[in-house]
């Protein structure tokens, strides 16, 4: 993108470590293309996981990629400048006025009618500014009695029964296209295929003759007896191809026929004529030129089927040939019958698969021969001619969404002034977390846990990931930033806070993980000393663990030991012997340790008590500063670099600046427990722990000790 050299006056605020466009006047939407690209704050940010109007963001985004880009801000910055008569309303409360919109030109002039009618449509007059809410559901705008320019044609749309009843027709068998008024009608595509369809059952339905015995062998007793032919059709199939195998070779016989082995495991367990086993077998006894018996002989699984079969199909059709009086039928004779059922078989299976056989034949030959599709098409392209009252609806909803949120959505873009100058939360502040005593507003939401968990840690921030749960929602991640107070040993994953969305909704949060990084230099400071406390701690435990440990160990021992008789005076000696050497070293060994220590203290001290008074001050100091520095100077260049940039980068942002969160910025984030201004407080604690003697003794001992050490040294 080209830099435009600019000719308007720019007003920038130093916040977050950078320089922020200040955008405050109609001359700063107008010249906002002139803006340098690199002088703003967001080149791109995603349209979901924001608390913005989704609506709005549909808008916006052009290409619908998803993403809220530069070209798509300056496009929708400037059609409102073009629309309204002074862009200074865009700056204003929610409401578009009517007299804001400019009407100078074509385009204007639609938009302003087709917002009057909505104030109309609405029971509003022309003094009353247009509101989102006003245009929240298009459906009341639209009148299933007049054209909407959609395409849809709904049956209130003509006065017309005959073509009501068809739109009603069409609707039944195709399914219904949704109205701009909330209604179902018809388009073009659903109006061409009932046609098509119509044609295709009124053309099968001419192809069929039923006075014709060709066609119809058994007249109006040939669709029963199709019936009774397929429910038996392949297994007479398999008993005729069986014996031609037969024939075709007579050791084939025994194998086509069931073995024995099959009956033996019909002859385990009761078994019916509705047995799959037993349906499963020949439909009669295999053998080389074998007829087919009609009545005994046949499978009892098939007897019945074969029985409606022999009574409507082949007494009827074959009724006079001595094979079939006698109960059998032949191979010719099969073939006879299925050459007679062809016609009207093969014409049910070129029947159209459609929903319009549900209408009578006599009603589809009337659709078909009338001009209702003509008719019908001529409806819908006037209701598509009538589209410009629709378009400058949606033109009207731009304009008032954009009205209200388009500054808003800059001030969270061009610039992050909503964020650093705290009237308004951020579009990614998603709500606030509490957890332990402390309010997080820095929260974000998740939607791709392993690209942020990779992202984020470089902001610098101390974070902490939960899962929010509420009855009847889908579970929601998010991430909170901690930027003040103590957070030693307090995020473990599994605690629990609660947080509150932007509606004020509160939900269940659970911790799941936490990325730590220092808070503040002050707690940078004592963490050395914590972690030696908490090192020397572990410590005691694992040595009060293990001495427990061993006391139970030997314990277990002498009690079984005791409850052993011992074998000889000398095993019993071995176990109650004790190694006075052994006890000797130990002593000797912890005897030097102490003096060596004593050694070193007592040179430590006498150095200290060697300098003038007002240099053992500076000397301590020192000694602190060399244990708290290292920790202090980390914690320093780390709370130098926290900056909100990869947080948003991690949800799909594109910032183009280092969003700096000072320490005192920080602490505005984070919203530590403190007690009403003017609240009595009640110190007496009935439940404290009393108070021993023994805590004042040792100090003024180890005092007594230091006088004494001191006075040595300078007697000697």
């Amino acid at each position: 993108m080209a830099t435009i050299q600019s000719q308007h006056k720019w007003r920038f605020f130093r916040s977050g470590g950078f320089d922020q466009v200040a955008l405050d006047s109609a001359a700063d939407l107008q010249h906002l293309s002139e803006l340098d690209p690199k002088l703003w704050t967001v080149l791109n940010c995603p349209t979901t996981g924001l608390e913005f109007d989704c609506r709005t963001l549909a808008l916006l985004d052009l290409d619908g990629d998803g993403q809220i880009r530069v070209p798509e801000i300056l496009a929708a910055v400037r059609w409102s400048c073009e629309r309204v008569l002074d862009a200074e309303i865009m700056f204003k409360a929610p409401g578009l006025p009517l007299s804001a919109i400019d009407d100078q030109d074509a385009e204007g002039a639609n938009l302003k009618a087709a917002a009057l009618r909505v104030l109309e449509i609405t029971g509003k007059t022309e003094a009353d500014p247009l509101q989102v809410t006003d245009l929240a559901d298009m459906t009341l705008l639209f009148s299933p009695h007049h054209f909407n320019g959609d395409g849809v044609v709904m049956a209130e749309l003509t006065s017309d029964t005959e073509l009501a009843q068809l739109i009603t027709e069409i609707i039944q068998t195709q399914g219904g296209q949704l109205d701009r008024s909330g209604g179902l009608g018809i388009h073009g595509d659903s109006l061409n295929a009932f046609y098509q369809q119509a044609a295709a059952v009124v053309d099968w339905h001419a192809a069929a003759d039923p006075a014709d015995p060709l066609f119809c062998p058994l007249g109006d007793k040939t669709v029963e007896a199709v019936a009774a032919f397929e429910a038996v059709k392949a297994k007479v199939d398999d008993f005729f191809v069986r014996c031609q195998l037969a024939a075709f070779d007579n050791r084939a016989a025994e194998a086509l026929n069931p073995a024995v082995a099959v009956y033996d495991v019909l002859s385990n367990k009761a078994i019916s004529s509705s047995d799959k086993d037993v349906a499963a077998l020949p439909l009669a006894a295999i053998a080389a030129g074998q007829s087919l018996p009609l009545g005994e002989g046949i499978n009892p699984a098939w007897a019945s089927a074969m029985s409606q079969f022999k009574l409507l199909v082949v007494d009827p059709l074959v009724g006079s040939k001595s094979k079939s009086k006698a109960g059998h039928l032949t191979a010719d004779q099969w073939q006879q019958i299925c050459d007679q059922l062809e016609p009207w078989r093969s014409w049910q299976a070129a029947k159209p698969d459609t929903t319009l056989h549900q209408l009578e034949l006599e009603r589809l030959q009337a659709i078909v021969a009338g001009d209702g599709k003509e008719r019908l098409e001529a409806l819908i392209a006037q209701d598509l001619a009538a589209s410009t009252f629709a378009d400058n609806v949606d033109a009207v909803e731009r304009l008032v969404r954009y009205q209200r949120d388009l500054v808003t959505l800059l001030r969270n873009f061009v610039s992050l002034s909503d964020f650093y100058q705290r009237k308004h939360k951020a579009i990614f502040q998603i709500g606030t977390l509490y957890l332990d005593q402390r309010s997080c507003e820095l929260v974000l939401k998740v939607s791709d846990m392993a690209r942020h968990a990779t992202m984020a840690p470089f902001s610098g921030c101390y974070l902490v990931y939960c899962t929010c749960e509420r009855q009847g929602e889908t579970p929601l991640q998010i991430v909170a930033a901690l930027t003040a107070g103590d957070v030693d040993e307090l995020m473990v994953p599994g605690r629990n806070g609660v947080f509150y969305d932007s509606q004020g909704r509160d939900w269940r949060a659970m911790v799941t993980k936490v990325v730590a990084q220092p808070v503040s230099i002050g707690q940078a400071f004592w963490s050395p000393y914590k972690r030696v406390a908490a090192f020397i701690e572990t410590q005691l435990q694992k040595f009060a663990a293990s001495r427990d440990k061993d006391i139970e160990a030997k314990t277990t021992t002498g009690v079984t030991a005791a409850a052993t008789p011992a074998s000889t005076p000398a095993a019993t000696a071995a176990v109650a012997g004790f190694d006075i050497a052994k006890f000797a070293g130990i002593f000797a060994a912890l005897g030097l340790a102490v003096g060596a220590i004593g050694t070193a203290l007592a040179a430590m001290i006498a150095g200290l008590f060697s300098l003038v008074w007002w240099q053992i001050p500076l000397v301590m100091a020192a000694v602190l500063l060399l244990i708290s520095g290292p920790s202090m100077l980390m914690a320093f260049l780390t709370l130098r670099r926290r900056n909100l940039g990869p947080l948003l980068d991690a949800n799909g942002w594109a910032v183009n600046t280092r969003a700096k969160i000072n320490v005192p910025f920080g602490a505005a984030l984070t919203g530590l427990a403190r007690l009403p201004a003017g609240a009595k407080r009640s110190v007496a604690d009935p439940f404290a722990e009393k108070k021993r003697p023994w805590g004042s003794l040792l100090i003024l001992l180890l005092v007594a000790v230091a006088a004494a050490v001191f006075w040595w040294f300078k007697l000697n």
